[in-house]
């Protein structure tokens, strides 16, 4: 019998230490950060942050053995019915590799991977902040229900972490001009020379 409430208490402090992981991994996402601190989710966007990360949580444990596109599915569905938000940054596929390999962890039982897992992704977290981009193309009241607004995003790191999770910009990156951008909200692309 104390062997069995021993079990029970390690698992419960795996399933905690998984919901820790989870939690560390979805603040250290620059597109959830853009999206709380802009409000894309209405005046409630920090507890729907805090919310998602025990929905994550949940939907690992109802669903023991999801594939990689089935967990960036599901964060790319949450973020656009409670953030109003699109993440094109790549950064899905990567959240839902660290998501899906912590529970791996945890189903294994390894707390030391999964400690170490949610250390490293504190450690590397990015502080972001987002710009809206302004064009020269003009509006009227009928583009604004359909209007889709475009974010330049600049990441920078807590720490000296530069495994490019937090990219700096340096010489390699783009910009647009002003020039650049032409009628209709078209954009010029040029090679690099």
């Amino acid at each position: 019998m104390l062997r069995g409430r021993i079990m029970a208490g390690a698992a419960e402090d795996s399933g905690t230490l998984f919901g820790v992981a989870v939690r560390a991994a979805l603040e250290a996402w620059p597109a959830l950060q853009i999206a709380v601190e802009n409000g894309f989710g209405g005046v409630h966007s920090q507890e729907k942050a805090e919310w998602l990360g025990g929905a994550v949580e949940e939907y690992f444990f109802r669903n023991a053995d999801l594939e990689l596109d089935e967990v960036e599915d599901f964060l790319g569905e949450l973020m656009t019915n409670e953030f109003d938000t699109v993440v094109e940054d790549g950064s899905l596929p990567q959240v839902s590799q660290q998501l899906q390999t912590m529970f791996h962890h945890f189903q294994r039982g390894d707390r030391a991977a999964l400690k170490e897992m949610a250390s490293l992704i504190t450690q590397r977290k990015c502080k972001v902040r987002a710009t809206a981009l302004t064009t020269a193309r003009e509006t009227d009241e009928d583009d604004d229900a359909n209007s889709v607004e475009e974010m330049e995003v600049a990441a920078t790191n807590d720490e000296a972490a530069t495994d490019g999770v937090c990219p700096q910009p340096g010489p390699d990156s783009q910009t647009i001009k002003e020039e650049d951008i032409v009628e209709d909200g078209w954009t010029i692309v040029r090679r690099k020379k």
